[in-house]
């Protein structure tokens, strides 16, 4: 069964969501039969990177917030993050257009690292405050997880897998994906947001349950899930 997941490094409700997923994961018997593919979203494709400038400036600049209130509202979202395990110091998490972070998460697919990379990607930027549009940060962060150092570094020192990153992005539009993240369950459940775990484990056991009618050989080994349909978004 397949959990294709649309988001963004910059999105801290996808981190969030990838900890809730993960968390339904745990406890979900057919565990061993999923896969999870990370797709690329971009909430900022213009984005300038400004190394010089954190996030809560950025949003106090673009939304007109004051910096106060800036702050304020971002606690909220820490505190969710810390709610799941996750540290934010948003306070220096650095202005970055995530274009280059989404060409080598789609060549660490290509080597079975996908799911290292995006978390890789998420906690240095959350968590680290590292610059995600720094080539040298990037090839460095590549080799953390296992992949070529070269192999790295000739990839973003090109224009590979750009187009692999806007075919995302069109598809994203093509099913009606409005906000991330998003989770598209074998291409028959959508959940839209940083649900509850338990949104996940119902929408698990519903997508397992018409993944067992299509592969009938699975069935010996299945219960029955329940039922849930969910929409709406992040």
């Amino acid at each position: 069964m397949k959990i294709e997941i649309w988001s963004d490094i910059m999105c801290p409700f996808c981190y969030i969501g990838k900890r809730r997923l993960e968390s339904a994961l745990e406890s979900f018997e057919y565990k061993d039969h999923v896969k999870i593919e990370w797709k690329s979203f971009l909430l900022n494709p213009d984005m300038k990177t400004d190394p010089e400038k954190s996030t809560l400036e950025y949003l106090s600049e673009t939304k007109g917030w004051s910096l106060e209130q800036t702050q304020q509202i971002t606690n909220q979202v820490v505190e969710m993050a810390e709610g799941e395990g996750l540290t934010y110091k948003m306070e220096n998490t650095v202005v970055a257009n995530a274009k280059n972070a989404h060409r080598l998460l789609q060549l660490s697919k290509t080597v079975e690292k996908g799911d290292a990379m995006k978390e890789r990607l998420l906690r240095a930027y959350f968590t680290e405050g590292k610059n995600i549009d720094d080539l040298s940060t990037l090839i460095s962060l590549a080799e953390e997880v296992g992949i070529d150092k070269e192999r790295a570094q000739a990839c973003l020192e090109s224009n590979e897998f750009a187009a692999k990153v806007e075919q995302d992005i069109s598809e994203s539009r093509q099913i009606g994906v409005r906000g991330v993240p998003f989770f598209v369950l074998d291409r028959k459940f959508g959940i839209s947001g940083a649900q509850p775990v338990e949104v996940f484990q119902d929408t698990l056991n519903k997508a397992w349950e018409d993944y067992v009618k299509e592969n009938p050989i699975l069935q010996m080994n299945s219960s029955e899930g329940s039922s849930c349909d969910i929409e709406g978004n992040c």
